[in-house]
Formats: C-alpha cells, sequence, structure tokens
C-alpha cells in the first residue's frame, strides 16, 4: 500500500491558524466547536528561558486506525490504494447514538462531531478530492510559512527524515500515524 501522510515543519510554524480556517472553510465546516486541522500551543520554562511551539493536528491517518477499530457500524475505513482514513457519513450514527466510540478510541482524537445531538463525524480526509485531482490539501497550500506538507509517506521521509516526534506530539506505536517531522529543538 502506498501511505499517505503528512511533514510538519514545526520551526516554521506560527500558530496563525490559516490552515485550520481553509480546512473549516474547503470543507464547509460551520463556525463552532469542530475542527478537522487543530492548533495545539506548547509553553515550557520560566522567563527568560521559555520554550514555545505550536502543532498543526490534523488526521495522521494511522496505519492501524483505533478510530476504525472502534465504528460499531464500520463507517470508517482505510483506503486500501492510499492509506487514506475516510469515514461514511451516512453510516454514522452520531454522536447520541454511540457515544463518539471513535473520538475516544483515537489517542489524538482527530474524530469530531459538532456540538448538536445526532451529529455524524467528520474528520480530515487530507481533502481527498483535492489529492485526486493532483493537488496538495488546503491546509498545505494555506500555509503561508510552508510548514505543512502531504503525499506519499516514503516521499515525505526521503524529502524532510524520518523524525516521529516533535514537542506537544507523542508517537503511538500502535497506530503508526502516517506524519514526520521537523520538531522544534527545545533548548538551544
Amino acid at each position: 500500500m502506498n501511505q499517505f501522510g503528512f511533514y510538519f515543519d514545526q520551526t516554521r510554524c506560527t500558530g496563525c491558524s490559516a490552515c485550520r480556517v481553509a480546512c473549516k472553510d474547503w470543507n464547509d465546516i460551520p463556525a463552532g466547536p469542530e475542527n478537522w486541522m487543530r492548533i495545539t500551543y506548547t509553553e515550557k520554562g520560566k522567563c527568560p528561558d521559555v520554550f514555545v511551539s505550536y502543532l498543526a493536528s490534523p488526521c495522521w491517518h494511522c496505519d492501524n486506525p483505533m478510530c476504525a477499530a472502534a465504528c460499531p457500524v464500520d463507517a470508517i475505513h482505510k483506503r486500501e490504494e492510499d492509506g487514506i482514513v475516510v469515514v461514511d457519513r451516512d453510516r454514522c450514527l452520531g454522536n447520541s447514538a454511540c457515544d463518539e466510540k471513535c473520538r475516544k478510541a483515537c489517542p489524538y482524537h482527530a474524530p469530531q462531531f459538532g456540538p448538536e445531538p445526532g451529529a455524524k463525524m467528520g474528520k480530515c480526509n487530507l481533502c481527498l478530492d483535492r489529492i485526486q485531482a493532483g493537488k496538495k490539501p488546503i491546509c498545505v497550500d494555506a500555509c503561508p510559512v510552508r510548514a505543512i506538507d502531504a503525499g506519499p509517506l516514503d516521499s515525505l521521509e526521503k524529502q524532510y527524515g524520518r523524525a516521529r516526534t516533535a514537542a506537544g506530539f507523542t508517537y503511538a506505536k500502535r497506530v503508526r500515524p502516517a506524519v514526520v517531522f521537523k520538531p522544534k529543538p527545545t533548548s538551544p
């Protein structure tokens, strides 16, 4: 299988949320708590020795997606041709009926639900429509500092290396997320 994934350069990200806003716009996600791309913030130390970093957090399209295993109606599956994890929203029972089992199973809480009762699960699908059109996901194109890239994981590893950790991120071996990083050094 040709596993697609993400590259994230933590040394470039300024936490501007352009990727998050572009994702919501492209995927017609209403304003509110549902975010298929999330930005987290890490701060450590005491003045004058402080460390600050940001982490863009989409779905990492894991090799062993726990969300798919947890879904009681098989609404989530991993595509054979590219390893992208997708959800069939017509099949999803919604947050009330299944108690968000997929979100609870994911170590990165990538599955997202709207606030309304019965909301269906949504998550990053790596902009599958754009990938199939030969384009990059919208978050990649929206990033003003080019901190995000996406594509076949083996190509990303050749171009950027094989670092699997970064500040604010723990690599979960049991799910094997499809991501490589350029982590921000925690000390000079």
